[in-house]
């Protein structure tokens, strides 16, 4: 087992796709270039390794970068494009949600349409508020796309080489504060489905479902929790859209409680929708209203002591968790 960080298990990922199938190439703005000099980076080296025919800087227009992706999976290929933060991706909207979402529906089913869009997000950089927005809710939103968001290097890399593979276009969206943050990873070739949550840690108590940097929080959270002798299911999620409603129902059952944690902010956020599925399929199991903490509805502060204020953390994740207790 090799301990890598996130981005170094993207990495792996698409060297390893790139090696496996011709038809995949990448496309960014400063792609392998500049901006990916850090080797923890996901693209880094792989300029070198590929070329340019294979490995493409763009201009900075995050239009051009999503309809050079739409049009590559339209003529056969598999684009894995890059989309530097996720409040660019308001640019590049037009293409995914209005072409690439819809085309294979357009067609009866008939053809598919293979593209990857990799998303940086989250805050905690200092980034200000038009970079660490999370807008996963607004993809999930959109019929035609399936949304992931892995918080650990494995996760990261078995579901990219999945996302790569699936004939329908996937917004693969990643936590920056994880790039850096080492995992175990398996060495040998594996992939992990699309659409199958995780039990990180098992409990009886509460659950908690997340995804993402929140992951970490949460398992910090329940080991605190467990001294005081509260048992705290973490339900990792790893892909919002398809959704695993088994998983979560299976552990809304077992412990009555529901916790949904995310740094995106409160109002049309995820956590309502897992919340509803809850309601909607297992209300009669609950034993107190459900929780949801989340980032306030507020632009990210570029201000550091604001930021920290802003991302959800364990304090108010515990507080939340004994409320409902």
């Amino acid at each position: 087992m090799q301990q890598l960080g996130m981005g170094q298990a993207v990495q792996q990922a698409l060297r390893e796709e790139m090696n496996r199938d011709p038809n995949v190439f990448l496309a960014g703005e400063g792609i392998g270039v500049s901006i990916h000099f850090n080797p923890y980076l996901p693209t880094h080296g792989l300029l070198d390794e590929f070329g340019p025919d294979r490995v493409k800087d763009t201009p900075v227009s995050e239009q051009a970068i999503a309809g050079l992706a739409v049009g590559a999976s339209v003529a056969g290929l598999r684009p894995v494009v890059e989309i530097m933060f996720n409040p660019f991706f308001t640019l590049a909207s037009d293409m995914i949600v209005n072409h690439a979402a819809k085309l294979r529906y357009l067609s009866g089913g008939k053809s598919t349409f293979p593209m990857v869009v990799r998303i940086k997000t989250g805050a905690g950089f200092g980034a200000g508020c038009q970079h660490s927005h999370n807008l996963e809710a607004w993809v999930a939103h959109c019929p035609g796309l399936k949304v992931v968001m892995p918080s650990t290097p494995a996760d990261a890399k078995g579901l990219l080489k999945s996302a790569i593979r699936d004939d329908n276009p996937v917004v693969f969206i990643e936590d920056m504060m994880l790039y850096f943050a080492p995992g175990p990873v398996p060495e040998e070739e594996f992939l992990i489905p699309l659409g199958k949550a995780d039990v990180k840690r098992e409990g009886e108590h509460v659950t908690v479902v997340t995804w993402s940097k929140m992951v970490g929080v949460a398992l910090k959270a329940a080991a605190q929790l467990e001294e005081e002798g509260i048992h705290v299911e973490v339900v990792d999620l790893r892909t919002l859209v398809p959704l695993d409603k088994e998983t979560i129902l299976a552990s809304v059952r077992r412990t009555g409680r529901l916790v949904v944690l995310h740094e995106a902010t409160r109002t049309g956020g995820f956590a309502g929708e897992v919340c509803a599925v809850v309601t909607e399929e297992a209300f009669s199991t609950l034993k107190a209203p459900f929780r949801r903490v989340t980032g306030p509805d507020i632009p990210v502060p570029v201000s550091p002591p604001l930021e920290r204020f802003y991302i959800p953390d364990e304090e108010k994740l515990k507080a939340a968790i004994r409320e409902i207790l």
